[in-house]
């Protein structure tokens, strides 16, 4: 259970690998060990702190002196508690998110999950307890309410969903069996899976299955049509097992929102991610609006690639055949770091800490988990996971995921009540930071050939955030309806899949290739509901800051690192506001699509060149 790696060397080049043995040189090491019991016992104190002052659902009040001393006890302890929790989580899943194998790790991670579980009811107690007294009248009690309005506030709202006192306690501490241990299990068994690669040469090589599906973005097409037809061999081995976690995963959701009075599962995801219900629907119809347009590009990759029609499934993601599109770790992150030191030295110097200081890990590997995430680790360092494959689509991801290393930083000197960001406004940081990659390298590059296959990278991302994420939309609202009439098998979840790609993706794509078990995959289904339409919320959102900060770059600079500290904070149209940017109006989402349309407008001209 160590939690420091040597770099690993892939061809000439090392790639880093994250630490925190500077904290924590082990899980086994007597300073992780006693955190771990000072947690137990703190969760325990504040439980106590909470029975003491009664915080919980009590008749409504005008507040006392006594309850503003309270208040200022029981939200500086929580959030003292919190960040614990969320230190200790992250170090443990330094190990468990690079070897899912380490059964010693995943069950430190269960112990601090079970903390969690008590922790969880306590927000519910407060929730109540401060719609009683009043947010207001008690911030004038108390210093410690007064700092933490908004997120109160958004606390305050959430009551009329709420179940009683016991049952909240209840699903909290039955959800670390239940719906956390089968997200458990789908990371597990598809961490761990293994294909067999029949190669262009005849030979078969045997890959991990992250591996197998970074082949989507192989310079040689006979390479991504091989790893295309392994991963249809392989994900059914699993199929039926997936099927149960997400049976149980969201049966589980379907009863908890009925009893909390969510008639749609989707008022309570735009509840989580502060979002209100004519902003999202101002989103949704720009985003439907602009479907043909991604359509009408996609077949002009399609053709780039030498297809007629529609894209095959196996070259969505496909680089550019416009010469080497391969990168070195070292030049992408020259990259990253000069797109990010033209807008500041402080953006420009954190991917040098990030590296100096053992923020990343960035080689595949058997047993890591797939794809890329970011996690705020202690004050305002972050864990950075990759999985790099040497390519522009790589060395993009990598900017995206230190743009929410750099949010991190922003957030340092707020409190864990203050930081809990919604997945919406989460994304914010991530997608400026990716655009300003984007933009420096389209910037600088004038040679068509090397324009076009920018300009791919630039689009093939947004087209999964649009497009695919429609996809997923779609699907996981049939889910929750058919849920609540009965399981649905594997069969079943490939079908729903593949209507909803045909939906979305329509005559881009051709259809003959669509991929049935995105659903098994996608890691987002499984750790929440409706992990899908907060990427389009940010991909736009961060394109619509990016036009204001390149209409007035010293206006925004002054206040985009407060806006950034305040995503926890206020609602998504308090932050839009806060740039004169109107949320609610679709003017908006399709004046940030239209930079995408500009995009796809050049891609298509410099195709139908060649």
């Amino acid at each position: 259970m160590t939690l420091t790696d040597d770099t690993t060397r892939t061809g000439d080049t090392e790639l880093p690998r994250w630490s925190v043995a500077d904290v924590y040189p082990s899980l086994d090491d007597r300073s992780f060990t006693d955190a771990m019991e000072t947690l137990d016992a703190d969760v325990t104190r504040l439980i106590a702190l909470f029975d003491e002052h009664d915080i919980r659902q009590t008749d409504p009040r005008p507040p006392t002196a006594a309850d503003g001393q309270a208040a200022d006890e029981a939200l500086r302890m929580f959030n003292e508690v919190s960040a614990l929790m969320s230190e200790l989580g992250v170090a443990t899943l330094s190990v468990t998110a690079t070897d899912s194998r380490d059964d010693a790790a995943r069950a430190l991670m269960s112990r601090v999950e079970q903390q969690g579980s008590r922790l969880t009811p306590l927000l519910a107690r407060l929730a109540e307890w401060v719609h009683a007294l009043g947010v207001e009248p008690l911030a004038d009690l108390s210093t410690e309410v007064a700092e933490h309005v908004g997120p109160l506030t958004r606390l305050d709202e959430r009551v009329a969903h709420q179940m009683t006192e016991r049952e909240e306690e209840l699903y909290a501490e039955l959800s670390t069996t239940g719906s956390s241990a089968w997200r458990s299990l789908q990371q597990v068994v598809t961490s761990q899976l293994a294909a067999d690669v029949a190669m262009p040469d005849g030979s078969t090589e045997r890959m991990p299955i992250n591996a197998v599906r970074g082949l989507a973005t192989h310079a040689d097409p006979a390479m991504r049509r091989a790893g295309y037809e392994a991963e249809l061999q392989t994900w059914p081995q699993v199929a039926t097992t997936v099927a149960a976690a997400m049976n149980a995963i969201k049966g589980e959701a379907v009863i908890v929102n009925r009893r909390r009075h969510w008639d749609d599962p989707i008022d309570a995801s735009l509840y989580a991610n502060s979002v209100s219900r004519p902003t999202y629907e101002a989103m949704q119809s720009a985003v439907t609006a602009s479907l043909p347009d991604w359509r009408r590009w996609m077949r002009a990759k399609a053709r780039l690639h030498g297809h007629d029609g529609g894209l095959p499934w196996w070259d969505l993601v496909a680089p550019a055949p416009t010469g080497d599109t391969t990168l070195s770790w070292d030049d992408g992150i020259d990259w990253v770091r000069s797109a990010f030191g033209s807008y500041s030295t402080e953006l420009g110097g954190l991917v040098d800490r990030a590296l100096d200081e053992r923020w990343i890990d960035a080689p595949p590997a058997d047993g890591k988990t797939g794809g890329a995430f970011c996690a705020s680790f202690r004050d305002d360092r972050s864990l950075v996971l990759l999985n790099w494959s040497g390519s522009i689509d790589s060395a993009q991801t990598t900017a995206h995921e230190l743009g929410h290393a750099y949010h991190n930083v922003t957030l340092a000197g707020r409190t864990p009540l203050q930081r809990r960001l919604p997945m919406a406004l989460a994304e914010t940081a991530s997608i400026f930071c990716e655009t300003l990659a984007i933009e420096q390298r389209l910037g600088v590059t004038t040679d068509p050939n090397e324009r076009l296959g920018l300009l791919d990278v630039s689009l093939t991302g947004p087209n999964q955030v649009v497009v695919d994420i429609q996809s997923r939309l779609q699907f996981e609202t049939e889910v929750f309806e058919r849920r609540r009439r009965g399981t649905l098998g594997a069969s079943e979840l490939d079908e729903m899949m593949l209507r909803a790609q045909a939906d979305t993706y329509g005559d881009g794509i051709d259809l003959d290739t669509r991929h049935p078990y995105m659903w098994l995959l996608k890691p987002h289904y499984y750790g929440s509901h409706f992990y899908n339409w907060p990427y389009t919320y940010g991909l736009l959102f961060g394109l619509g800051l990016y036009a204001a900060y390149r209409n007035d770059p010293d206006r925004f600079r002054l206040g985009y690192d407060d806006l950034l500290s305040r995503a926890g904070m206020d609602t998504a149209e308090a932050l839009g506001a806060r740039f004169d940017l109107d949320v609610t109006d679709e003017a908006f989402w399709t004046s940030s699509l239209d930079v995408l349309r500009a995009r796809m407008t050049e891609y298509e001209r410099l195709v139908d060149a060649r």
